[in-house]
């Protein structure tokens, strides 16, 4: 019948059935062994479909955000670059600063800080913070001293029993913080008030002169011993800090360890859930920045002549200022063993070349305390970068 609505698609005893729509009926049975295949309308114009890829404006094609992306990769271009300019400043300022004299005494004020930066920079690299450098390391030189000096102990073993008790006092503060689950910045404050508590009472808040230390344990003062080479007056404790630098730099970039450090620097709960044992990594972190710290205090003796439970002060906020302007991301993740020494040296050029020109010792921390609010900002551009 004309105008006949197609029939459905009967399926009877493996055969199928169709009607037809031109006014009759027709049917046809099909092999049991052919399959079926129904093609539906989305099927049957997918062909027809647009098969262009979504593409979106990129930004990254530009010379600024090149440059962005190449600080980004490569921090420790950022301080070489402070320093040159910063050199080059001074000494266009003052022709006194580029004499080998001045670069030199400048490199000896910022060994004692380069040492205890290097420890920071490991710490701050699992996005942590340690408060307590400074009071370890100057418990460190006087139990050296003590032991050395005042009982009569063979200075190498003193050496060794005091840099043993700044590594104690790094594992203690990484105990702390992985199984009490403390924040570092609290812990590390809490402990520095606890180690300075026991420096004065331990030292009595007594000094010990250069004049003993040379005669009974002059050994103490080796790292402040000095050579010419090429005209310029080196220490001992500036090749060390070099060869402990190169030392860290190996450990952070081509062991498993450091691959390990970065990655809780980066995300923490990531780094567990691929494996990593992060509490572990994380005491061991601050174990190395306790021995980095107590070994700087055999450096500080031999730099300063004397072991005073006052003195270095400041380091604490110095080696933070260190590696902040030395490009390690306080973060976490991202940084670099070179650049905090880098940051160290930029420390000491600027008082240095200020002092040379004069300017307040205020002012001179006014510069400081700018220089490191410049080196944070930009670390917040560069990370926006990445994102």
């Amino acid at each position: 019948m004309k105008g006949e609505v197609t029939l459905a698609l009967l399926h009877t005893g493996g055969g199928t059935f169709s009607g037809g729509s031109d006014g009759g009926t027709s049917a046809a049975m099909s092999d049991p062994d052919t399959p079926t295949k129904t093609i539906s309308d989305f099927e049957a114009k997918l062909g027809a479909a647009d098969t262009t890829v979504a593409q979106f404006d990129r930004d990254d094609k530009t010379t600024i955000a090149k440059l962005r992306g190449f600080l980004r990769d490569n921090p420790t271009m950022i301080p070489a670059l402070v320093l040159v300019i910063s050199v080059l400043g001074f000494g266009i300022a003052n022709s006194r600063f580029l004499g080998l004299g001045a670069l030199t005494t400048v490199l000896q004020q910022v060994t004692v800080t380069g040492f205890v930066a290097l420890a920071q920079s490991v710490v701050i690299l699992t996005a942590g913070i340690d408060l307590s450098v400074g009071e370890i390391l100057i418990l460190s030189s006087l139990v050296m001293g003590n032991l050395a000096v005042t009982l009569g102990l063979p200075a190498p073993l003193a050496i060794v029993i005091g840099v043993a008790v700044g590594t104690v006092m790094g594992l203690f503060n990484g105990i702390l913080v992985t199984k009490m689950k403390l924040p570092p910045f609290i812990v590390t404050l809490g402990t520095l008030s606890i180690f300075r508590a026991l420096k004065l009472a331990y030292s009595h808040s007594e000094s010990i002169r250069n004049v003993d230390i040379e005669e009974k344990a002059n050994f103490l003062l080796f790292f402040g011993n000095k050579f010419k080479f090429l005209g310029a007056t080196v220490t001992f404790g500036m090749i060390m800090l070099l060869i402990l630098a190169f030392i860290m730099w190996f450990a952070l970039n081509r062991t498993a360890w450091g691959r390990h450090v970065h990655a809780i620097g980066d995300d923490a709960d990531a780094a567990m859930l691929s494996g990593i044992a992060v509490d572990k990594t994380l005491i061991s972190v601050y174990g190395v920045a306790g021995f980095i710290c107590g070994f700087a205090g055999w450096v500080a003796v031999g730099r300063v002549g004397t072991i005073s439970p006052i003195g270095f002060e400041t380091i604490n906020l110095d080696s933070i200022t260190a590696v902040v302007i030395g490009g390690t991301s306080l973060f976490g993740g991202r940084g670099s063993i070179v650049g905090s020494v880098l940051g160290a040296i930029i420390v000491g050029v600027f008082i240095t070349g200020l002092s040379l020109a004069g300017v307040d010792s205020y002012w001179q921390t006014f510069a400081t305390g700018c220089l490191v609010i410049i080196a944070v900002a930009l670390d917040q551009y560069l990370r926006r970068a990445s994102k």
